[in-house]
């Protein structure tokens, strides 16, 4: 059974010992939310018709804890345990098997059972007192939270941004536990089932998740989808900031979600920049040579600028941000504007802020990349974050050289263990040896998604015009294969 929950005061708040003068005395003494009378009668109702309101009661996802007095919590918990076992239910039994587990005075003895059982001469306002006590639940878990802050914060925590975060995730973990999943009957779903069916076989639909514009990526992933976080991994200067900026871009101001960028390497005015010229393309490097836009340029700069600026697109380029700070900028920006995707340009600049993680930088990744996934499930959307690989490509040899593998991410465990896809970048031109190579090998770039959790692994062909510092998809030649 679970631990009693005695019932506590305002006045027991240890951050209220010391007295605020602020506070009237009526205010300290008073009690915590409760409502005694409903309590009693939903515990009536189940002990008259307990098939019926127990399960009611369990599926509206009523528990122990709701109930104010520990006895009455203790009632419900033994009824439920009955109810589980598929026992019978009557007063006789009840009392008798509370006597002998030496709880029948927790409940009040057999004076009180009997007078819960009476109290409600019928279950009509059954989901009414059910609402009344599950809201005073509510009202005491936020005092709890707050009194348990206010004490902390007294105490003069050293990992201030750390209690903040638990302080947020405590106040939203509240209103999670009050929303209630119920089931529904099969037919809701099976007419959707069958016209996803169709638009696949027609072709119509490949994606699932938010598109990244690249055909064989949302091919093989069908799409970012909520709750998933995708690592893209690459040595410097490989183009992963470009790339994610393309997608980011392609989510957002093509498909008009929501999103959010974090960027710890490059300002906001330089992301901005970037997705500006790039949408327009239009080479900035070409105004260093004296070469002056032409009108058709200007136009196409403007446009880019005005479908941007529209976008709903929010860039934080706070340096060595911290993972509990990271997370709740993206709770408020879930709350103030329903972001749909973020995501994270690189993970290794990140930092932890726990005691924990200063003396070990895998424990201080683990930790960055934990908060990433559970960040990615928390808020339902999907994370693109970016990574940092060793110097492993560069020690290859042969046709293997350059080519990156996942036992390449610097502190890879925790990440290759988090991560639901992970795309490994690579340019074949950065690592041709003559002039003659490079030429031939300009533009070709590579996206290996290494893992999948989800769907099927391979390679996924792509063309980096750098000028425009953007990547299209690349038509396939005779040398490679397509996923299956």
């Amino acid at each position: 059974m679970a631990t009693e929950t005695k019932p506590i005061r305002i006045a027991d708040s240890p951050a209220l010992q010391g007295g605020d003068s602020s506070a009237s005395a009526a205010d300290v003494m008073r009690s915590m939310p409760h409502a005694l009378g409903p309590e009693k009668s939903i515990l009536s109702s189940m002990l008259k018709d307990p098939e019926q309101w127990i399960g009611m009661a369990l599926e509206e996802g009523l528990t122990r804890e709701h109930f104010y007095l520990p006895g009455h919590g203790l009632l419900f918990e033994t009824l439920r345990e009955l109810n589980a076992k598929s026992q019978e239910i009557e007063l006789v039994s009840l009392v008798q098997l509370l006597h002998d587990r030496g709880l029948l005075d927790s409940v009040g003895g057999p004076a009180a059972i009997t007078d819960i059982f009476g109290y409600a001469p019928n279950a009509a306002h059954f989901h009414n007192h059910l609402g009344l006590v599950k809201d005073k639940f509510v009202l005491r878990s936020i005092i709890r939270t707050c009194t348990e802050a206010v004490s902390e914060a007294y105490d003069n925590p050293e990992e201030t941004v750390s209690l903040l975060d638990r302080v947020e995730s405590s106040v939203l973990g509240i209103r999670q536990g009050t929303e209630t999943t119920r089931g529904f009957h099969i037919k809701q779903s099976v007419s959707d089932v069958i016209s996803h069916f169709e638009a696949l076989l027609s072709g119509d639909v490949e994606v699932q998740g938010a598109p990244t514009g690249y055909i064989d990526l949302d091919k093989m992933s069908k799409g970012l989808k909520p709750g998933e976080m995708f690592v893209v991994a690459a040595r410097p200067s490989m183009g992963k900031t470009s790339l994610m900026m393309n997608i980011a871009e392609h989510i957002c101001v093509d498909h008009g979600v929501p999103s959010m960028v974090f960027s710890c390497e490059m300002t906001a005015f330089q992301i901005v920049q970037r997705l500006v010229f790039s949408r327009a393309r239009f080479a900035m490097a070409q105004l260093g040579k004296g070469f002056k836009p032409r009108r058709e340029d200007l136009l196409r700069i403007k446009r880019a600028a005005e479908e941007i600026a529209a976008s709903k697109l929010f860039v934080d380029d706070t340096p060595g941000l911290l993972i509990d700070t990271l997370r709740a900028k993206a709770r408020r920006r879930k709350r103030e504007d329903n972001i749909g995707f973020i995501a994270i340009d690189y993970l290794q600049l990140l930092k932890s802020g726990s005691k924990q993680a200063q003396n070990s930088r895998e424990r201080e990744i683990g930790e960055i990349s934990a908060g990433i996934k559970g960040l990615a499930k928390e808020l339902e959307l999907p994370i693109l974050v970016l990574a940092q690989l060793n110097r492993g490509p560069e020690g290859r040899t042969g046709k293997s050289l350059g080519v990156p593998r996942m036992s390449d991410l610097r502190e890879s465990g925790t990440i290759e263990q988090d991560a639901d896809m992970i795309g490994l970048l690579y340019r074949t031109a950065y690592y041709a040896e003559t002039p003659e190579e490079k030429e031939q090998e300009a533009g070709r770039a590579e996206l290996l998604l290494a893992k999948n959790r989800n769907g099927e692994t391979g390679h996924i062909p792509l063309t980096f015009i750098a000028e425009l510092m953007r990547f299209e998809t690349r038509v396939r030649g005779d040398d490679e294969h397509a996923p299956e």
